[in-house]
């Protein structure tokens, strides 16, 4: 494989020491595609592209991902898990209080961790997670109708 090539899931798997099956491929590739899926949605999609899965391989397969940083997991307050493909550059998110839709916001401020914290506490600190909260247009315009 050259510099510009792509990883397949399969390829992306192996190089994390992930064994490599067709629910975990099917699993990277549902939540590549999607947009913030929580997990009912990713076992849907899965089973979409390989048949039946039981909801607790989904939630094994997911755990795994999230600890080899194939992806992420975020869970604002008061609402379910959501994953999503996009990793390893400390983005943001803001959620519509109303309907719980997620989007991506690139980092606030710089370089990684985006914010510098008042007092560390000694910590190195590599990351930084924020959620901005608020309306989106769909349920901003109809309280405004």
């Amino acid at each position: 494989m050259t510099a510009s090539q792509t990883p397949t899931p399969a390829e992306e798997l192996r190089g994390a020491g992930l064994r490599v099956t067709a629910a975990r491929v099917a699993l990277l590739e549902t939540v590549r595609h999607g947009d913030h899926l929580d997990v009912e949605a990713i076992a849907s999609g899965v089973r979409d592209r390989v048949g039946h899965v039981s909801l607790q391989a989904v939630y094994e397969a997911l755990h795994a991902l999230t600890a080899a940083r194939l992806v992420r997991r975020i869970e604002p307050a008061g609402s379910p898990a959501r994953f999503e493909g996009r990793v390893g550059d400390n983005h943001h998110h803001v959620v519509c209080r109303s309907c719980g839709v997620v989007a991506d916001v690139d980092c606030a401020v710089g370089e990684i961790p985006c914010l510098t914290p008042s007092d560390d506490h000694g910590f190195v600190i590599d990351e930084a997670e924020v959620v901005y909260w608020g309306l989106c247009p769909d349920c901003s315009t109809a309280r405004n109708s």
